[in-house]
């Protein structure tokens, strides 16, 4: 298949040669509590947790999460390669804890909305964006915005629990988003 990007610009025509292989892997938010943070991507997102690496020294853990689709053989069981699997995937999602800040109850990390601005959100698709929010709604998951809300329709903001943003969508409802 044949990619032929849109044009704008600052937009390169083609990749250059040396990027070609190049694979968008991970995204990283800073967690305050793990476990919280694990039961949310994995018992309310349903991803799966690739990989975690402890870094005692400096006194902080890497979660590496993804979505199974159950068809393909699976990350490795042998330490070293599922590693290396891990740092070959797409669209993996990295919680990075530092130590000790699961005990400050005040601690809190800039969800990147608030000012000054900077990261916005993450974003998962869904088949069903109704279904979804109704799972959302029975697991207790606060919406920043419902499809139904605002000049933007068939759209959702939901909050995890570090108060990050994530983008709910359906692709058959945003066929005409953008015009």
């Amino acid at each position: 298949m044949t990619f032929r990007t849109e044009t704008y610009p600052g937009v390169a025509a083609e990749s250059p040669a040396a990027a070609r292989g190049f694979v968008f892997n991970h995204t990283m938010l800073r967690v305050k509590d793990p476990a919280v943070a694990l039961a949310f991507y994995t018992g309310t997102m349903g991803m799966r947790l690739l990989r975690k690496l402890d870094f005692p020294e400096m006194k902080f853990s890497l979660y590496f999460l993804a979505h199974a689709d159950g068809t393909g053989p699976g990350a490795p069981d042998d330490v070293a390669d599922r590693t290396e699997y891990t740092f070959s995937q797409r669209g993996v999602l990295e919680l990075t804890h530092n130590w000790g800040t699961e005990d400050d109850p005040d601690f809190r990390y800039h969800d990147g909305n608030a000012q000054p601005q900077g990261f916005g959100h993450l974003c998962f698709s869904v088949p069903d964006l109704q279904a979804a929010v109704q799972w959302f709604d029975a697991q207790q998951v606060p919406f920043k915005k419902r499809p139904e809300q605002g000049r933007m329709k068939d759209v959702a903001f939901i909050t995890d629990p570090d108060g990050y943003w994530i983008e709910i969508v359906q692709p058959s409802l945003n066929r005409a988003l953008g015009g």
